[in-house]
This record gives structure tokens, C-alpha cells and sequence, in this order.
């Protein structure tokens, strides 16, 4: 009797302690309608997908017109926080943003408590060279060779993995000063988004994209851990810009290769 009475105190307290649990609802989606607005955190160093027109001094790119789709899906305004790359996810954790839109890859995001969108682009990393660079066909040529890749991305992810191949990685804040180290030979090859390397040689010709895509990333909306709703909703959205055929007329625009 005695045993049964404990049985049913400690059930009781189990109860009591996991009813306040329960009543903590998922409101991730409830804080943003309220507001009227989805705060956007990206990073508008990484063109075509985000950057800022030097003049007009307003964000563009793929990620900005995604986002502004997706806002006008989900009836709330979109707010666009522009911030550096190595904080947006601690931004993240910390409330500054409701989500990040910002070409940000599901292994760059992994490490931290987050919730993914579905996958909203595939993106290949690439070698990029010099123009006149001859000796650097394809990936076996990289072997002894010093080679660029941006700090925090899936490209350095990427030359990590190949390490042993390369006589030195460097590493950089942003690409644009890989390749002004590429053009300038103080490094033989970058590895790199294959939509950023497009962009570039469009703006500067002396460099090209050689051998085949090292590997293909998936790109994703990221939230905080447990924003189960708002990621619902997020992905409802965006599959209604796919059906619709916005997502299309955004990708060409950003993103097609002629």
C-alpha cells in the first residue's frame, strides 16, 4: 500500500512538473504577426544573392527579393538587417532577427540550435583562377597549391576537407579580398559559390571557373531552435512562390547564366 501510495505521489509530481512544459507553446509565428513584420538578418557581401547598390544604397539581390516574396506571402512587411557574416547566428540566438535569409548552407548553419527551412537553392562550390592561369585545370592541379576561401562558409568547410592537398589555405573576411589576392598572385586559387564566381568575372574578366563543381550545398532559411511554427509557415511560403512562378522570375533574374 505504501509502495502504491509513493507511486501515485510520484506520478503526481511528475505531472506537476511537466504541465508548466507543455504550457510553453511554440509562439514563433505569433511574435512576427504581431509585429506585422519578419526581421531578416543577412550579411550583403556575398552578390548576386545579397548586396548593397553602391548607387542607390539599397539591398539587392536574389536573398533580398526572396525575402520580400516571402513577406508578401506571409502578409507581414519585411525588415532587412544587414550585419557581418561571422555573427548572424548568434545574432540569431540573441532576438535580433526573426530568421536569416543569406545564402547560408545547412553545414555552415549545422553547429548551432537552429531550425532549416526546406532547401531553397543548390549551390556548387568551384575552383576560380586566373584568366591566363594554365597550369590549374581541375582539382587534382590544386596539389602544392596556396589557395583562398572565405572564413565561415562552405567553402572553407570544403578546403578543409582537402587540406592535405594544398601546400597553404588562407583565410579571408570576405572574397573580394581572396580574389584581389588571386589577381595580384598572392594566391593561386579560390574556392567558391558558383553564382558568386559568375558575378564576379562578369565585373572583372581576369579570372574563370575551371574543372568540375567540388560539391553541392544546400542552401536554407535559418531559424532558432523550436520555431517550429514560424518554419512551417516559412515553408508553405515558399512553396507557394515555386508554384506561382515567382521563385522562377526571381532565380533568372539573379541567378540564371547565360
Amino acid at each position: 500500500m505504501i509502495f502504491r501510495k509513493r507511486t501515485v505521489f510520484t506520478a503526481v509530481c511528475l505531472m506537476a512538473l511537466l504541465l508548466p512544459l507543455a504550457a510553453i507553446a511554440d509562439n514563433s509565428w505569433q511574435k512576427v504577426q504581431g509585429k506585422g513584420e519578419l526581421v531578416v538578418g543577412f550579411c550583403a557581401q556575398y552578390p548576386p544573392f545579397e548586396s548593397k547598390n553602391e548607387k542607390t544604397g539599397e539591398f539587392e539581390g536574389f536573398d533580398i527579393d526572396l525575402a520580400k516574396a516571402m513577406g508578401e506571402k506571409l502578409g507581414v512587411k519585411v525588415k532587412l538587417m544587414d550585419a557581418e557574416w561571422q555573427g548572424l547566428l548568434g545574432g540569431l540566438k540573441k532576438g535580433d532577427y526573426d530568421i536569416l535569409i543569406t545564402c547560408m548552407s545547412k553545414s555552415e548553419a549545422r553547429s548551432e540550435s537552429v531550425s532549416f527551412s526546406d532547401v531553397y537553392y543548390k549551390l556548387p562550390d568551384v575552383i576560380v583562377v586566373r584568366k591566363d592561369e594554365s597550369a590549374i585545370k581541375n582539382k587534382e592541379d590544386l596539389k602544392g597549391k596556396v589557395i583562398g576561401v572565405q572564413l565561415g562558409s562552405g567553402s572553407e568547410q570544403m578546403a578543409d576537407q582537402m587540406k592535405d592537398m594544398f601546400k597553404e589555405i588562407k583565410r579571408y573576411n570576405y572574397n573580394p579580398e581572396a580574389f584581389t589576392d588571386l589577381k595580384f598572385k598572392r594566391i593561386d586559387a579560390v574556392i567558391v559559390g558558383y553564382a558568386y564566381a559568375v558575378n564576379q568575372i562578369k565585373t572583372d574578366p581576369s579570372y574563370k571557373v575551371v574543372g568540375q563543381p567540388l560539391a553541392e550545398a544546400e542552401i536554407v532559411m535559418v531559424m532558432p531552435q523550436g520555431s517550429d511554427e514560424l518554419t512551417k509557415r516559412i515553408n508553405t511560403a515558399l512553396a507557394a512562390i515555386k508554384a506561382d512562378g515567382t521563385y522562377q522570375k526571381i532565380h533568372d533574374k539573379w541567378l540564371k547564366v547565360e
